[in-house]
């Protein structure tokens, strides 16, 4: 599906910050966003109360206007703008979950190491550059998946987990049993050979 002129027109009053224009935006979709976070908790087997839910759409929200809308600035307009926030909502609130799911794991053993109980809670806010890293990988998100034909199966793998599924080089060494130093060359090298098509 193409952008319509209904969200080509909303995007570029945001970009040209025109007055509601913002409120206009959020209030077309917060719809979308907050059924994004439900779904990706619900993927992931978690349940979240009302403010958790609340907070998560907010940093969702503050992800798109931070740096001047960098995030609605990058937009290639070759796909819906609810498809593309889809995905970008998607990735900010999974690397929100994975750094609460960290943090509760490492209070757990540290409570655990030092013979107390855990309580579990924690902030569980993700470190805005690793945001803004994420944001640039999904970029191409769509274009990638289609690209990934050109590839052999391992480099394929290693493209799919870093482009779309937004893991660090450590996470696909670990998942594919090669050394953390050679996942940046063989990506650079899947880019080429997706490039040569």
């Amino acid at each position: 599906m193409s952008l319509s002129d209904v969200d080509r027109q909303l995007l570029q009053r945001c970009l040209d910050r025109e007055p509601r224009a913002w409120q206009d935006f959020v209030d077309r979709f917060v719809g979308l966003v907050v059924h994004v976070v439900n779904r990706t908790a619900m993927g992931r087997g978690l349940s979240m109360d009302d403010a958790t839910r609340d907070d998560m759409v907010a940093e969702v929200f503050l992800v798109i206007i931070r740096h001047d809308f960098a995030v609605l600035r990058r937009f290639r307009r070759q796909c819906s703008l609810a498809t593309y926030l889809t995905i970008v909502a998607r990735r900010v609130v999974v690397r929100r979950l994975t750094a609460i799911s960290a943090a509760s794991n490492n209070q757990t053993s540290a409570s655990l190491s030092n013979g107390h109980a855990a309580n579990g809670s924690s902030n569980g806010h993700a470190n805005p550059a690793q945001v803004n890293g994420e944001l640039q990988r999904i970029e191409n998100a769509e274009e990638v998946e289609h690209l990934l034909l050109r590839l052999d199966p391992r480099e394929a793998s290693v493209v799919r987990m870093y482009h779309l599924e937004g893991k660090s080089y450590q996470e696909i060494s670990q998942a594919v049993g090669l050394s953390e130093n050679t996942i940046g060359p063989m990506l650079h090298r899947a880019r080429a050979k997706m490039g040569r098509g």
